[in-house]
Parts: C-alpha cells; structure tokens; sequence
C-alpha cells in the first residue's frame, strides 16, 4: 500500500465489486448511508485504499478511481514538476475530469455526492475538487495535503474538512498545508486541522480522527 506503515484490516468481505466502464478505472463497493471517494497516493490504485475506506465507515458505499497519470509507472492524479512542485495546468485539468467521473458515477451506481478520503496525492487532489468544483463533493478527509494551486477558490465551499499534517512530513511542509486550510476556510468550508507528531505515513491517529469526523457530520 502506498500509506505507510499502517496497515488496514476490513472489517467486511468483498463480496462484491462493481466496476463500470467509466472514464476512471476504478472499483466500487455498494453500501449505505454517504459514499466515500478514496483517492490514492503515489503509487497507489483503485484497491489501495479500500480497507482504509472499510474501517473508517462500516457499510459506506466505496468508489476508488485510480490516477491516470504515472510517474515512473507509478499512478498518480496529476503532473509534477518535481517534488512539491506541482504542473498547476495539469492540475486543473485532471481535477475538471475527476469531477466529470464522480458525477459519471453517481449516475451509474445511483449514489449521492461523496465524502473524498484522499492520501497524499490522492489529498491533493481531493483539495483541487474543492478549489475548482466543491459541488461534487459533500466533505472531505485530507490526509498529509498541501496547497494545490497558488490561486485561492473562487467558489464557495459548503462542506466539512479534515485536514491531518505529520508535524515532521519531510514530503508535506505544514506551512502549505496552513496555507491549505486558510484559503478553504476564506472560501466558506469548515475547515477542522489537525497536527500529528509524526512524518508522511498514516497513524492510529489518522484512522481515529477520520472516524470521528465521519460520525459527527454525516450519516
């Protein structure tokens, strides 16, 4: 897995995966209540975060695309330029069609906006959705993101974020990810941000603070 350390049990067996012919790769799991997006970080894909997905929401319908662009065959959302240097272009390119598939898929499968739960990359680009099209979300958990473009959002935020930053995350400086919280709080979002005292990968921490969030702004 492309989270660290941590490792994820499912609380439940795959029984089923659906998987449509969408303009993503992807899996998805049915379930009730808001779905979850899992967005993966580098070098991850659609089944990455699954178990991720199962222990923080029991029962929650799953849909996990995978990144379409790879670096060194590895997948992510979008283009950097080099570490912690975003191909902003690219960004905003590979969000608008992030965007297209989650409303692909909620016509497909017949579920509601999601709640995005997005790792590194994967935050990232959940923090772009917010920037550039937040109505195709209904919240989102952002775990180790930073900033993702230099322009603020222009469009107003109506959805609850979590945002967790590693105190010593080499790979995610906290100044961008303060800066991240700042321009989603400028936009209207509520915006909840949360230090760890740890690096890049995933604690307990994160699992826990994730459920919390969950129990306490969704169905």
């Amino acid at each position: 897995m492309a989270t660290g350390h941590l490792h994820f049990q499912s609380v439940t067996t795959i029984c089923t995966i659906m998987t449509q012919t969408l303009s993503h790769i992807h899996r998805f799991l049915p379930g009730t209540g808001t779905p979850l997006l899992l967005l993966h970080g580098t070098g991850g894909n659609e089944d990455d975060l699954i178990p991720l997905g199962q222990s923080v929401a029991p029962g929650r319908a799953l849909l996990s695309p995978r990144g379409k662009v790879l670096e060194n065959g590895m997948p992510r959302f979008f283009r950097r330029l080099a570490e912690g240097v975003f191909d902003e272009a690219d960004v905003k390119v590979r969000a608008n069609a992030l965007a297209d598939f989650i409303t692909e898929a909620r016509t497909a499968y017949g579920i509601a906006a999601p709640i995005a739960l997005g790792f590194s990359n994967g935050a990232n680009i959940a923090a772009a959705l917010l920037y550039l099209r937040p109505e195709v979300l209904a919240g989102a958990i952002l775990l180790r993101a930073m900033v993702p473009l230099s322009e603020a959002p222009v469009t107003k935020i109506n959805a609850p974020v979590l945002i967790v930053s590693g105190e010593v995350d080499a790979m995610m400086p906290l100044t961008r990810a303060e800066k991240l919280a700042t321009d989603l709080r400028g936009a209207g979002a509520v915006v909840q941000h949360e230090l760890l005292p740890t690096g890049h990968g995933l604690t307990q921490n994160d699992l826990a603070l994730s459920i919390r969030f969950l129990k306490d702004r969704s169905p």
